[in-house]
């Protein structure tokens, strides 16, 4: 899971550009319809870029809120 986690973030480093056009409260809004206990203001800028790949990935409704919250916890 922890090789997982890494590959991720580095893959979400990548894309930070494109979500940096993203403000902060819009990504707030995002985050939170997957995960609504997440503090966003909590988390860095790569955090929240990661957390949008993964919104923006395609996956089911249940994986991105799995990924999201497995994320996050990862994160603190």
């Amino acid at each position: 899971m922890k090789t997982f986690l890494a590959s991720l973030a580095v893959a979400a480093t990548a894309a930070i550009p494109a979500a940096a056009v993203t403000s902060h409260d819009a990504a707030q809004v995002k985050i939170q319809r997957y995960a609504p206990n997440v503090d966003v203001a909590a988390l860095s800028n790569a955090e929240v870029a990661t957390l949008l790949n993964v919104i923006n990935s395609g996956d089911s409704r249940s994986d991105v809120s799995a990924k999201i919250e497995s994320l996050v916890r990862a994160y603190q």
